[in-house]
């Protein structure tokens, strides 16, 4: 019956991950990369050309991948320009240089576009083209961004800008120059950082096995090494050749887990000429949050809040006895379990194995398996060694305890590095995802009725799931926000541009349902993109943002959530304090002339 529990919430933890895709939207803007567009003449004469340019602003430590050749899955930075005339001719983008970043998920140099660079879209117009009202031009935006730690596919959508034509048009200086393209040199095959990697077989085998070494002592794998051992217990009371087999098939259950990698790593050189990325699922935020809620699940059971009853083939309690199966499922499973905590150390170890032919690649990772197997094999083999063991007492219920503190820092850990737009429900639905845990195992006994308790775990079940929907499915970001700045507003006023200034903050969840009831709505959304109103998110999170000191001293308000609404020609705005006035912003919108 336990077993079916495990099923039942890896089920669940699938399904929660599953709606962490990246949230698509019209705003070319994510919390890791800004992008704009910039024309290099406002008026452009039929015949002549220009040309427009697409700045990048990533943060510190992102950048885009540049070469196609070198791009793991193709995922280098493209753009797609289109007119909606056809006498506009976009030629080749013109990129800037890029320089050489070393990917340790690959083990090998890659060219990379990082810190502020611009990419050049030149375009001639036909003779034939004739004065026209402002042309709308699209730049579709495709490519990873990524970090040492994971990569991100935002759905950019489309970059828009637009352009005049005219016959009589003076052209004037040019905002930029267009520099000449630049011949890329592709760095083909692993390209090593430094000697310190091109080291001999021998000494690459012997890392790969201290590495495996090293992964018996990761918190990840802990909550099944009290089972591995009492376990090895039970068999030492049955004579040395029971013992031996039992460490023998624990070690080959560790060793198929690394076959698996070895053998993906052959299907994926041979069949698409790519190296197995040992880290890349990190570069996934779906699998990262996954991660988090098995830790974090697993910290619940080490903390006793549920049990997990192994099946007889573990226990060998019935049956044939021997367990075998059982145990190399064990050893299969302790290697899983050490993936979220081992990153780094695997990611040196393959960088290594990667850059070699198949069979030293295959033997390297094989040597992992054999590294992480050989303690159990060494304390299984040697008459006496389980017997000295430390006997259960009260300090392995204390220990087992505070292994369920490590692995929840280690849950906290991989939550950071959930995009930060869908970072709080990740942590929210890590506490309900405990609370059904919670429901599971302490709702219920050994001897609780089959009818209840079917019908407490089905309600578990249903609430995590209910949960993962709607804390974890995407998201569309219906409105283009805007960041606070007093003289952007002013210079809108001054206009008489109408404004919508949305003061929220992260801590405050009356904002949150705001969000929610009003400006999730899609009729709003499309009345202000269609009326031109310049909407602005004032984040008031933290006391020395501007937002905040204008929420106190321009405005006059005490807190948040509060929302302003500047119509044309009006000194003062209307303001709404309360969750729900969307039928009063979508009347006051309909008023205006649309743009």
């Amino acid at each position: 019956m336990r077993e079916k529990a495990v099923v039942i919430l890896w089920l669940v933890l699938i399904f929660a991950a599953g709606g962490l895709a990246e949230a698509a939207g019209s705003v070319v803007r994510s919390d890791v990369v800004t992008i704009s567009v910039e024309s290099q003449h406002e008026i452009v004469r039929p015949g002549s050309k220009s040309a427009l340019a697409v700045h990048f602003e990533p943060k510190e430590d992102w950048h885009f991948y540049a070469s196609a050749e070198t791009a793991p899955g193709g995922m280098n930075l493209k753009l797609k320009p289109s007119a909606e005339k056809d006498y506009i001719i976009f030629s080749e983008a013109i990129f800037p240089k890029p320089h050489l970043y070393f990917d340790k998920a690959l083990g090998k140099k890659l060219e990379v576009f990082s810190e502020e660079f611009t990419v050049f879209l030149p375009f001639s117009v036909s003779q034939l083209a004739a004065a026209d009202s402002p042309i709308g031009v699209t730049i579709g935006i495709e490519g990873a961004v990524c970090s040492d730690v994971q990569c991100r596919m935002p759905d950019f959508g489309q970059l828009t800008t637009e352009m005049k034509i005219s016959p009589h048009a003076a052209m004037g200086e040019a905002k930029f120059a267009v520099p000449e393209a630049v011949k890329s040199g592709v760095v083909s095959g692993p390209v090593f950082l430094d000697e310190r990697l091109s080291y001999p077989m021998w000494f690459a085998l012997g890392l790969a096995f201290l590495a495996g070494l090293s992964l018996n002592i990761m918190p990840c794998v802990w909550p099944v090494l009290p089972l591995v051992v009492l376990r090895l217990v039970e068999q030492a009371k049955k004579g040395k050749g029971k013992t031996v087999a039992m460490g023998l098939a624990f070690c080959f259950g560790i060793l198929l887990f690394f076959a698996v990698l070895a053998g993906a790593n052959i299907v994926l050189q041979v069949l698409y000429g790519r190296a197995l990325q040992w880290g890349d699922q990190f570069r996934n935020p779906a699998f990262v949050a996954g991660m988090a809620f098995l830790l974090v699940v697993l910290a619940l059971f080490m903390f006793d809040v549920f049990t997990i009853t192994l099946p007889a083939s573990v226990t060998g309690k019935s049956g044939s006895g021997e367990g075998y199966a059982g145990t190399i499922g064990m050893g299969f499973l302790a290697a899983i379990l050490s993936t979220p905590c081992s990153f780094g150390i695997l990611a040196a170890a393959f960088a290594w194995a990667q850059g070699q032919p198949l069979l030293p690649a295959t033997i390297a990772i094989m040597f992992i398996g054999v590294g992480m197997g050989v303690p159990y094999l060494v304390l299984t083999s040697i008459p006496g060694l389980v017997e000295k063991l430390p006997k259960p007492g009260r300090w392995m219920e204390l220990f087992k305890q505070a292994v369920g503190f490590i692995l929840l820092g280690i849950a906290a850990w991989l939550i950071t590095v959930v995009p930060q737009e869908k970072r709080t429900s990740v942590l929210y639905f890590a506490v309900v995802l405990s609370f059904c845990v919670w429901m599971w195992g302490g709702w219920v006994s050994y001897n609780t009725k089959g009818v209840r308790k079917w019908l407490v775990r089905i309600i578990a079940v249903s609430l995590a799931v209910v949960a993962g929907w709607g804390l974890l499915r995407p998201v569309k970001v219906l409105i283009d926000w805007q960041s606070y700045d007093g003289s952007v507003v002013e210079s809108a006023l001054s206009t008489d541009r109408p404004v919508l200034i949305k003061f929220t903050a992260d801590w405050c969840l009356s904002c949150k349902t705001v969000d929610k009831l009003v400006y999730s709505r899609e009729d709003i959304a499309n009345l202000i993109e269609e009326k031109d109103v310049l909407a602005i998110k004032a984040d008031t999170t933290a006391r020395d943002y501007p937002a905040t000191e204008a929420l106190k001293n321009v405005y006059n308000e005490p807190g948040v959530p509060v929302s302003m609404y500047f119509a044309p020609g009006e000194t003062e705005p209307v303001r709404w304090r309360d969750k729900s006035f969307g039928g009063e912003l979508k009347a006051l919108l309909e008023k205006l002339a649309s743009k």
